[in-house]
């Protein structure tokens, strides 16, 4: 097969949709390179984002037209390099490709500009409802991350539960091996981690519910810190200002800028990953504290009981209270923790990359036949 993708994201962003994009690459590279991979952006790709040397790359003719291009002038290229078939990997599609007869797969991550209105300007969920409820009205088959954003695409869009599969997102592989002694000794230091701290990691907004867990680390023990790894949004004026008031200056640490190969260094150290996001589409930061052997803490509500598995806990998103009872039962309970180190290892197996390869496959096939 010669198969199309989206590439605004593979070569703009550098965390959530860039991973994913740049992850199904380089799965689909590995295990089937019998097929052919091209990759349609206006920008072409710098050498640290590691596109795997057999993608080819196609780009708009005229950079100023670009942007329309994606949108509409792509389909051109698409039929001029008999592409067998098209994936947008972030909830678009070109427009015209149904009637361009192209088969097109679209993969769609999330609702939550709909579930949490407020969190969006008014023109951009105008501008995202339009789009992803074009892509799955005109997609031979949808994508989605998780369950959860199956059952929201169905809700929302009136979409038929028979046009979607549920195929679960993997993690970059450098969670996948333990990190050795010598290189958590330089993280540490390098970092200034505390010896026994939680850990929790994503853009610091409203919606990733960091205060939760701030609030509840006042009922934690003295010596147990937090460490947060994120981009800073305007949301973090309201957490350190909860943290002023409250005399938690010395037990909140915020690290900026920690490149990716440190980041299994700081995971397998932590005696905790708390994630008490209010709404994801799924998660893929519990799957990065599973494969690095941590206990997770995650929120009730929506796709975070598929990523982190039956053994991992859940707190409500609103209850501080029961959060710090959950980490104090942990942190006091290491026979409690194995258990769930242990259980975690086995549940993240079912997000290995030769799974998910086979049923992106498999998901492409139901395409052609369709077609």
């Amino acid at each position: 097969m010669r198969i199309g993708f989206d590439g605004k994201r593979v070569v703009q962003n550098f965390t959530g949709l860039g991973n994913y994009s740049r992850f199904i690459l380089d799965l689909l590279n590995t295990h089937f390179p019998e097929n052919e991979y091209w990759v349609y952006s206006k920008k072409k790709a710098s050498d640290n984002l590691k596109i795997p040397k057999g993608v080819k790359f196609r780009h708009p003719a005229r950079y100023k037209f670009a942007p329309l291009w994606r949108s509409y002038g792509v389909l051109r290229n698409l039929k001029k390099d008999n592409i067998t078939l098209y994936h947008g990997l972030s909830n678009e599609l070109p427009f015209g490709i149904y009637s361009a007869k192209i088969p097109s797969v679209v993969t769609i991550h999330d609702l939550i500009f709909l579930r949490f209105p407020d969190f969006y300007p008014a023109l951009d969920r105008f501008i995202y409802r339009y789009k992803f409820d074009y892509a799955c009205k005109k997609a031979t088959r949808i994508i989605a991350v998780s369950e959860q954003t199956k059952k929201d695409i169905i809700s929302y869009f009136g979409t038929p539960a028979e046009k979607i599969d549920v195929i679960y997102q993997g993690c970059n592989d450098v969670f996948k091996n333990p990190a050795s002694d010598e290189h958590k000794k330089r993280v540490s230091k390098k970092f200034n981690l505390p010896d026994n701290y939680l850990l929790q990691v994503g853009t610091i907004e409203e919606r990733k519910n960091l205060l939760l867990t701030v609030k509840a680390l006042r009922n934690v023990p003295q010596n147990v810190k937090l460490v947060v790894i994120g981009k800073q949004t305007d949301y973090i004026k309201e957490i350190k200002e909860y943290i002023l008031n409250h005399k938690l200056e010395n037990r909140v640490i915020f690290l900026k800028n920690v490149p990716v190969e440190d980041l299994p260094a700081i995971y397998q150290q932590a005696r905790i990953f708390v994630y008490p996001s209010e709404f994801e589409g799924f998660g893929i930061p519990v799957i990065e504290a599973l494969y690095s052997g941590v206990p997770v803490i995650a929120a009730t509500g929506s796709c975070l009981e598929e990523a982190g598995g039956p053994k991992s806990c859940y707190i409500h998103p609103k209850d501080d209270v029961q959060l710090s009872w959950t980490i104090n039962s942990i942190l006091n309970n290491p026979s409690k923790s194995a258990e769930m180190v242990e259980a975690g290892y086995e549940y993240v197996k079912k997000f290995s990359e030769a799974e998910l390869a086979k049923k992106l496959m498999e998901v492409y096939k139901k395409v052609l036949n369709h077609a």
